[in-house]
């Protein structure tokens, strides 16, 4: 394994929830030195610099929503930078802002106001994608695509999360692939079952009156997933950092799956 691993917080929120602090010394224990933040957690910029700083560990990106963003972009960014954070990802886009719905060329709006300011502050904005993006738009491309074509690099560049790439019925690998240079942070996620409704319930993101096991996640190399066959599409590409993330672990320790995820990782 030749490319540093961030872990994901989202993958232990409730634990960074409680204990921040606390969290972040058993993420350093672990063997992770890199994090991507999920919010702050109820913390300062101070006290999350701090605790990163005593648990030995650098946050090198940042979820942020799109509209948390953009309400006050001078602020998020100068935060996120003074932590330490060399990128900004938008996580999500809720219904009606996606690719295919009116909303979304103001989407692409934002995201190039936002990339400029990321561009000035030497930090770079990225986009993490989930699988509705590959929606098929009037010029035939898939919604992603079509994001990355009307943005410019120097604006966006991709944070592309494996699982919901094969979610949406295409090769992982390939499309780290096609975006070599354009994929400075690759999202390693694995996975059991298929496609189904309910999926985004298990990330806390909606809800829906019919649940489903069909489709679960799961640490590294215990799912579908290629991994060696996507950090090695990664390597190749000029990725600088991937990221462990297991959105939800169930009813074993989110500690316990992001350990095993990483001595996974450490052993191919």
């Amino acid at each position: 394994m030749k490319l540093p691993v961030m872990l994901q917080v989202y993958s232990v929120g409730g634990k960074a929830q409680q204990d921040f602090a606390g969290t972040m010394k058993k993420i350093r224990e672990i063997g992770y030195e890199y994090v991507e933040l999920a919010g702050l957690y109820g913390h300062s910029v101070e006290e999350v610099k701090k605790a990163l700083d005593d648990a030995g560990l650098k946050a090198i990106s940042a979820h942020v929503g799109l509209d948390e963003i953009y309400v006050d972009i001078i602020t998020v960014l100068d935060n996120y930078r003074e932590i330490g954070c060399k990128y900004v990802a938008v996580p999500y886009l809720c219904e009606g802002s996606r690719p295919g719905d009116p909303a979304f060329d103001r989407v692409m709006k934002k995201m190039m106001l936002i990339g400029s300011a990321c561009a000035d502050r030497g930090m770079t904005l990225l986009y993490h994608n989930h699988d509705f993006e590959f929606v098929t738009m009037p010029d035939g491309s898939f919604g992603l695509d079509y994001l990355y074509s009307h943005v410019p690099a120097d604006r966006l560049q991709t944070e592309l999360d494996v699982c919901w790439v094969r979610v949406a019925g295409q090769d992982p690998a390939a499309y780290v692939r096609k975006y070599a240079g354009r994929a400075p942070v690759v999202h390693l996620k694995d996975y059991v079952g298929s496609k189904s409704e309910g999926m985004y319930n298990l990330i806390g993101q909606e809800e829906t009156a019919k649940e489903t096991t069909a489709f679960e996640f799961r640490p590294l190399g215990e799912g579908v997933q290629d991994i060696p066959s996507i950090v090695k599409a990664a390597e190749e590409s000029g990725t600088e950092f991937v990221v462990v993330e297991q959105d939800n672990s169930y009813d074993t320790d989110p500690l316990v799956t992001a350990e095993r995820s990483f001595k996974y990782l450490m052993s191919i």
